[in-house]
């Protein structure tokens, strides 16, 4: 029931609507885009997002393995679409990740997203990344809210 209340919740709407406007190509969280990978994100109850995806072939850098790079991008997504949640539009300044064990392909991958902290302008978030209950990937982020997100393009000023 809580994530029923959750999905309808003012912050849920936020969520969809923000990613709806600022990320309508995304390569990981946009459905609209031909190419993209169409990662849905949901709102948890205690503010974080959550997001499952079945990895494939396409996906794999060696054989059988998801290529790293899309794990992070997939982490960095949660990490974006958890700040959507709070109706903050920001980019990302920093992303760490490190990787615990390989992901499986193919197979479902859970991603998971928590606002840490915030500073004016600047936003910290932690991710974790699991296939079949085990942690896989861990990141951590900086965000910085930038004004020219509300324009239609950001001057290099």
């Amino acid at each position: 029931m809580a994530n029923q209340q959750t999905a309808r919740s003012p912050a849920s709407g936020r969520l969809r609507a923000t990613r709806r406007r600022a990320h309508p190509h995304c390569a990981v969280c946009s459905c609209a885009s031909p190419t993209g990978l169409g990662q849905e994100f949901v709102l948890q109850p205690d503010g974080s997002v959550e997001g499952v995806f079945a990895a494939s072939a396409p996906l794999e850098g060696y054989s059988g393995l998801l290529h790293g790079g899309i794990a992070a991008a997939f982490l960095d997504g949660a990490m974006t679409n958890c700040l959507f949640a709070y109706g903050v539009q920001a980019l990302t300044a920093e992303l760490t990740v490190r990787y615990r064990e390989p992901v499986a392909v193919p197979g479902k991958i859970t991603t998971h997203a928590t606002l840490t902290e915030s500073h004016g302008r600047l936003y910290l978030l932690r991710a974790e990344l699991r296939q079949g209950g085990r942690l896989k990937a861990t990141a951590v982020g900086k965000f910085i809210r930038q004004a020219c997100l509300k324009k239609t393009r950001c001057s290099p000023t």
